[in-house]
């Protein structure tokens, strides 16, 4: 066996530190972006008070804000992630993350200060956008970086932390619109939600700040324009990159626009979509370490290219099912097939791409691909369904979203297989 393949039990037990130190902020982006789905119907009547689509589409076009800034979020704070380290960018990402929820907790309402709370509503969401703009890189980064056996592995709790964010998110979603008045879950319920997030952020801070720098990040020779760099010599595996985080980011976001979809268009009770949620975070929790353990062995490729094909053939049956047999029941089994996608597509992924960049671009590769994939194939991805299932009446357009992006990531994917000679 040689050298680099050799794990002592200190190089295990920085790893998991790695694996902490990462998962918190990640787990802090996810548990924000997911509640603001959930809790969309008491943001939309304390921000934007109102009856009709007009109000729906301001509350998920300030849900997108967020991902307009990310690829702005990404060229600054990848850059400073390959010329300063990831132990640097990770501290400032979940600072600013932080911020930006302590600002949506305190922010008063419409009947408070007009105009001006939906301004600093969008202010708040600009500050998370820049923040999750350099967190998937950085942190991916960071864990693959300190692993020095299973990379894939440790990479695959960056999908992990994400299955606990749904469990969180959609659970206590569930309890407070279960136990609150709609009063009440309105005028402050799902500011405790959201407070209940800012728990994290110190803590994980703090980890942060007591972590080393990754020892493939100090040994490796440091880049003086790392987006020069990646732009210059690297655009085809940014293009491949971008490709491949379409699937992976849909998954999320329709599990998020799940709710609305199945009360406003299928006559299902408010609480109908949080036990689907629920059980999709399980999965993920449960399977993506396992996912990325298989990949370890067989490639993530050759796990993740199967699932692209299962997601382009299921996806629309899956919505003629829904839409013709709406129930609880039913719901639930549809986002549970979505959280078996997230677990063989996304477990993988983070490792895939880290190991697509070398090792002076690799945090700028990430959260740009990352970041421009997650907006315009997530981020607006409740918006634009909202607007195609209002002007087209067609209750299965969802189905087809989903299965043309998971066309475009099984063009990402074999492009990495094939060309960039990854497993």
């Amino acid at each position: 066996m040689s050298a680099p393949t050799l794990e002592t039990s200190a190089d295990k037990a920085r790893a998991r530190k790695a694996v902490v130190a990462a998962g918190l902020g990640n787990a802090l982006e996810w548990y924000d972006i997911i509640l603001f789905g959930f809790m969309a119907t008491s943001i939309t009547a304390t921000f934007y008070p109102g009856e009709g689509l007009s109000a729906q589409l301001m509350t998920w076009a300030t849900f997108a804000i967020t991902f307009v800034v990310r690829p702005l979020g990404a060229v600054i704070i990848g850059r400073y992630s390959d010329k300063h380290g990831r132990k640097a960018a990770l501290s400032l990402t979940i600072g600013l993350m932080t911020l930006g929820v302590f600002i949506i907790v305190v922010l008063p309402g419409e009947s408070v200060l007009g105009i001006w709370a939906a301004i600093g509503l969008a202010i708040a969401r600009i500050i998370q956008g820049i923040s999750a703009g350099g967190e998937f890189g950085s942190a991916t980064a960071f864990l693959t970086e300190n692993a020095t056996r299973g990379k894939a592995f440790y990479a695959s709790f960056q999908t992990a932390t994400q299955g606990i964010s749904m469990f969180l998110a959609a659970g206590i979603s569930w309890i407070f619109s279960s136990i609150l008045t709609e009063d009440a879950l309105h005028s402050w319920g799902w500011r405790v939600a959201f407070a209940l997030g800012l728990l994290i952020g110190p803590v994980g801070w703090y980890i942060r700040a007591k972590m080393d720098d990754t020892p493939e990040f100090e040994a490796a020779e440091k880049a003086d324009n790392p987006l020069r760099i990646l732009l210059g010599q690297n655009l085809g595996r940014l293009a491949s990159a971008f490709l491949i985080i379409a699937m992976a980011t849909i998954s999320v976001y329709l599990i998020t626009y799940l709710p609305q979809f199945a009360v406003g268009n299928l006559g299902l009770e408010p609480w109908a979509a949080f036990p689907g949620a629920v059980v999709a975070g399980i999965i993920t929790l449960i399977g993506a370490p396992f996912a990325g353990t298989l990949a370890g062995k067989v490639g993530a490729t050759t796990v993740m290219i199967p699932t692209t094909i299962a997601g382009i053939i299921v996806a629309w049956p899956m919505f003629i099912l829904l839409t013709a047999s709406p129930s609880i029941g039913v719901l639930t089994l549809c986002e549970a097939i979505v959280g078996l996608f997230m677990v063989f597509y996304f477990g993988p992924m983070p490792s895939l791409l880290s190991e697509l960049f070398p090792v002076q671009i690799r945090s700028s590769g990430m959260t740009i691909a990352y970041s421009l994939g997650v907006a315009i194939f997530g981020g607006f991805a409740p918006l634009i369904l909202t607007a195609l299932v209002s002007a087209t009446g067609e209750l299965t357009v969802p189905g087809f979203y989903y299965a043309a992006l998971s066309l475009l990531s099984l063009i990402g994917v074999i492009a990495a297989r094939k060309v960039y000679k990854q497993r």
